[in-house]
């Protein structure tokens, strides 16, 4: 199966879920447009909080459909836009990419992984029991985040559902992603 993109969404309010949409549009060096996390600099409250005048390292969170299943297997209704993600896709394993790897989305949008989602406890105030189905452990005690990846525009573009999805891998050595 190649990469593709198969929704994309946007809100322009901090809302914990976005609208699906037709189209988004990426913009170089802030995110997508019209989006509440779009900017240079931190847009996540608890990030601003902390330090507004750090680089906006999560301007676009992509989710694989894959993990949809898994959480449907676990009793969980999630749908693309649900989880707060810009991208959502299918046929590429985000979370085995290395950090630095580029992802061209459709003709022109070129963004690049950043690190891991972190998702906090608002998600089960979404559905109760669903922070435990995205963050576990591993058999060594070694946290599992499974919410997908966060990412920086490097070029322009505007992303549709059916867009397909190029993998650039970063040169070696490679770096696992860390939370962003």
């Amino acid at each position: 199966m190649l990469p593709t993109v198969t929704a994309i969404s946007s809100s322009a309010t901090h809302d914990f879920s976005k609208t699906v949409r037709a189209a988004i549009t990426l913009r170089t060096g802030t995110g997508v447009e019209g989006d509440a996390h779009r900017g240079e600099t931190v847009r996540h409250r608890s990030r601003v909080a902390r330090d507004p005048s750090a680089p906006n390292l999560r301007q676009v969170h992509l989710i694989h459909s894959e993990l949809f299943t898994r959480l449907a297997a676990a009793g969980h209704q999630v749908r693309p836009g649900d989880l707060g993600e810009n991208v959502t896709t299918r046929g590429v394993e985000l979370l085995d990419l290395p950090t630095g790897t580029q992802l061209l989305l459709g003709a022109d949008a070129l963004i690049e992984i950043t690190g891991l989602r972190n998702p906090c406890r608002q998600i089960d105030a979404f559905q109760p029991g669903l922070l435990k189905e995205v963050v576990s452990r591993d058999a060594a005690g070694e946290l599992i985040r499974l919410a997908g990846v966060m990412a920086v525009v490097l070029a322009d573009g505007v992303v549709r559902p059916g867009d397909p999805i190029e993998v650039r891998l970063p040169a070696e050595p490679h770096h696992r992603l860390i939370p962003v």
